[in-house]
Parts: C-alpha cells; structure tokens; sequence
C-alpha cells in the first residue's frame, strides 16, 4: 500500500530547539528511523511543510539591509529545497540499500 506522510515544518524544528541545521538533520533523523519501519511493507510518499523555516529565512532576509529582501515565494522554494535534501539525506541513512528520489 502506498502511504502519504506529512512531515510539518514543525516536526523538524522542535519547541526550544535553535534555528539551525543540526537540529533539522537530528530530528529528522528520529523520524527516518521510524517511517524506515513503514517501508517493510508500504511504499511511502513524504510531504512536508516549511513554516517555521521560510519564516526564518524572511527574518534573515529583511535584516540584511545590503539588498532589497526576496519575496516570499522565492524564500518558500529556498526553503523548500532545504528541507527537501535534509528529508532525502535522512531517508538515505536510515534506509541505504533502497532507491530514495526527491522531486
């Protein structure tokens, strides 16, 4: 069976954790190590969100006074692509004899 698993921005940047990459790989790590189990027997399609991200991103953005900030959809793909290749490279460890694809 195929499942849809919704991974939440927020899922990957707990309450208290820092805003940084380490903290996104380790939680996302947790969650790899339990959807692998998930694999066994479905095929899984992970989705995810970017709330707690591009909102970062435009905060990074509108402090530096050197450029005029990028607009929002262009800070959601960033962001979007980050969280993408975190997911991807977490899925990979938990699970290195499977064909993992990213679109």
């Amino acid at each position: 069976m195929r499942l849809i698993v919704a991974i939440g921005g927020n899922a990957l940047l707990k309450r208290g954790d820092t805003l940084g990459i380490g903290e996104q790989r380790r939680n996302m790590g947790e969650a790899a190590t339990a959807l692998a189990a998930l694999t066994r027997e479905h095929e899984l399609v992970l989705v995810h969100g970017n709330g707690p991200q591009v909102g970062l991103l435009a905060l990074e953005a509108d402090a530096y006074k050197g450029a005029p900030p990028y607009p929002l959809d262009v800070l959601g793909a960033e962001s979007q692509g980050m969280i993408g290749y975190v997911i991807e490279e977490a899925m990979r460890r938990a699970l290195p004899e499977r064909e993992i694809v990213t679109v």
